[in-house]
């Protein structure tokens, strides 16, 4: 956003904007694509849903505006949330009016992916929120695989979640996950860029295809074990099961992953966890940044790993 000496303010379900000399002579049009970043599309449905109010009138979207009119934009959810609350503890790593981090456990999966599923993470922040007498949608700004552990985004409302994914698409949003994989790599760090689409003999699962989507991996070799290696691995793109995808491809598929066919009797899950997530807060223009260490399970298979390559050495 473009915002000088003032900034947007969040106050119930209106987004607040005090116009100053930057915004002097310009439409409301012009604000709310310019200053706010609101799509044309987004700018429709609040006159639809009389959600724009300028000095506490409905404006014509051509009047321009003066320093010190109040611009308020709805940004609250009018419409049910759509999901059943469920009483599923959920992790949370950092908390604001705009945002939650949360600290995904494995075996959820993030949203329903059909009609009336329940127990999703999900269902679980639809509840916390709930119980906090803040209910509305649960917007995820990303993915996690069902048995991916770590760092997720939710927006709390739809302006927040509409600046956040603007900075996805730009990639401004900044991921790193931990993962095992099979063996050792011949280079200690690297980009992936292979193509990913769905795999023709099986729906669920995804493959290496020419007629694929763009697909970016860049990776660094962290630790080495006698048979497998720790990667740091940051995400330039955000295809279906990428990561997997990728090193599977490559010949070091992901320890414990089922799926793509290497199971491991130390882990009943992928060792892949989301550590490491950045992005730029949508209202106050700061770089935020959290990490969380893996899991036990995943702990516990390093240990055996190095255990291992130690004993062969012996």
């Amino acid at each position: 956003m473009k915002i000088m000496n003032e900034k947007p303010v969040i106050r119930g379900k209106w987004l607040e904007l005090t116009l100053n000399e930057v915004h002097q002579g310009k439409t409301v049009e012009a604000i709310l694509k310019e200053d706010l970043a609101l799509s044309g599309r987004m700018i429709q449905r609040l006159t639809r849903q009389k959600g724009l109010f300028l000095n506490r009138k409905a404006p014509f979207l051509k009047k321009k505006g003066k320093k010190g009119d109040v611009l308020r934009v709805l940004i609250g959810d009018r419409e049910e949330g759509g999901l059943t609350p469920e009483n599923i503890p959920i992790d949370i790593t950092y908390e604001d009016h705009e945002v939650l981090v949360i600290n995904k456990q494995p075996g959820l999966i993030v949203h329903p992916i059909k009609p009336d599923q329940q127990g999703t993470l999900a269902n679980g922040i639809a509840f916390y929120l709930a119980s906090k007498g803040t209910p509305g949608k649960v917007r995820p700004v990303h993915r996690l695989d069902k048995d991916t552990s770590g760092l997720i985004l939710i927006a709390k409302n739809s302006y927040i979640h509409h600046l956040l994914d603007k900075q996805l698409r730009e990639n401004v949003i900044h991921r790193e996950y931990l993962v095992l994989v099979k063996g050792k790599l011949a280079d200690q760090q690297g980009t992936i860029r292979e193509p990913i689409g769905q795999d023709p003999e099986n729906p669920v699962k995804r493959k290496v295809v020419s007629t694929g989507e763009e697909a970016i991996t860049h990776f660094q070799v962290e630790k080495e074990f006698a048979e497998c290696s720790l990667l740091r691995v940051r995400l330039e793109t955000g295809r279906t099961h990428q990561i997997r995808v990728h090193f599977n491809h490559i010949g070091h598929p992901v320890l414990g992953d089922t799926l793509y066919g290497n199971p491991h009797p130390h882990i009943r899950r992928q060792a892949l966890h989301a550590y490491q997530l950045q992005f730029v807060h949508p209202l106050r223009e700061e770089l935020m940044s959290f990490t969380e260490e893996p899991l036990e399970d995943f702990q516990k298979l390093m240990e055996f790993e190095q255990k291992k390559g130690a004993v062969a050495k012996e």
